[in-house]
């Protein structure tokens, strides 16, 4: 991922073991950086918790064989005798941690906070079916979204308990503003109505149907701007002109700033094995900063947006978002979403994942 969890302390990879920590629990936290940077320790531990992360670089342990790795990790768990294994991030680490708890007879959760087969790791060979065979093992199974819980029990065939745990935000960041205030800050023009987004601008992500989409609505509403901010592809870049305002990749806090400038904010995802299972987080951030939104009508997003199905367009239809999102522009619907804290969440899950060590 593009963020730092350890630096930038980001969404639930960060969270799950921070709130864990803050109820009582002894945290340490084992991390395969697969950059070149951010090797070491890192101990936040102080009056209220005790949180541990250890980073090794993946630049750092390819000379020795990436396959190394695991006989490490099993070495520093044995070390420190976790109670529970918890496994999160990506196919590897979700192996790993299965593999890890059985060599130490240890209860085994596995978080995925996407569809993992949607990765492009899953097309190496064997990696879909370890997969599925280390999330077997797990007695819990955490999802992002209710239909990857689906998945996880339908077609993985789970036999552990399996819960849906979508991601949340910080609420602290995220929250209502004045527009014109946030506006300023970015430097965007009052009296002008803004649409826009944050994110990855790859067309894997859907921003091909946004782009289409603004040809009909900058021609039909000509007080609308585009504002986009994020990486994109060198081949695919943002449209260009005096009404599109690209603000390059913004730090998570400005991106809140960016959702309280807008009037409309836009979510497109395809209808792909990683958009029907994922849950976009910037819809949770969105709402908080009482942003009316137009969001593919797919995946966890039917679930989210049952009750406000004026916000929902065909994904992958750029007709269609162009029509909701100047019905949205024009009398604009805020979706009633009641939106917990991370305090909350793991608060409420925390009991179940300190039961496996009585279960076990």
């Amino acid at each position: 991922m593009s963020k730092d969890v350890i630096l930038d302390k980001y969404a639930r990879l960060y969270e799950i073991p921070n709130q864990l920590a803050l109820l009582g629990h002894q945290v340490e936290c084992f991390c395969l950086s697969y950059q070149s940077h951010h090797e070491g320790t890192w101990d936040e531990s102080d009056e209220h918790k005790q949180l541990i992360w250890h980073s090794k670089s993946y630049q750092g342990i390819k000379k020795a064989g990436v396959l190394s790795y695991p006989f490490l990790l099993l070495q520093q768990l044995k070390q420190f005798q976790p109670d529970i294994i918890i496994a999160a991030s990506d196919i590897p680490h979700i192996v790993w941690g299965t593999w890890c708890a059985r060599k130490l007879n240890k209860p085994f959760v596995a978080d995925l906070y996407d569809n993992f087969e949607g990765f492009g790791q899953a097309k190496i060979p064997f990696f879909k079916s370890l997969l599925r065979y280390a999330v077997r093992q797990a007695q819990l199974v955490i999802t992002t979204s209710q239909p990857l819980a689906d998945l996880v029990c339908q077609d993985y065939r789970a036999q552990g308990q399996v819960l849906s745990l979508p991601s949340t935000v910080d609420l602290q960041t995220f929250g209502h503003r004045n527009k014109s205030d946030a506006q300023k800050q970015l430097g965007l023009l009052p009296n002008i109505q803004y649409i826009g987004t944050a994110g990855g601008l790859y067309k894997d992500k859907g921003v091909e149907v946004i782009y289409n989409a603004w040809e009909q609505i900058k021609n039909e509403m000509p007080n609308v701007h585009l504002v986009l901010a994020g990486p994109f592809q060198q081949d695919y870049p943002p449209p260009s002109g005096e009404r599109v305002h690209y603000l390059g990749a913004l730090p998570h806090h400005e991106v809140a700033t960016l959702f309280q400038a807008l009037d409309v904010g836009v979510i497109s995802i395809l209808d792909t094995p990683f958009g029907r299972y994922c849950f976009p987080q910037k819809a949770y951030e969105m709402l908080a900063c009482h942003l009316p939104v137009v969001v593919a009508s797919i995946g966890e997003m039917n679930y989210l947006f049952s009750n406000t199905p004026q916000a929902l367009f065909e994904a992958g239809n750029a007709q269609d978002l162009a029509a909701k999102l100047q019905q949205q522009l024009n009398h604009p619907a805020h979706a009633q979403v009641a939106i917990r804290d991370w305090q909350m969440i793991i608060k409420g899950i925390e009991p179940v994942i300190a039961s496996l060590k009585v279960q076990h």
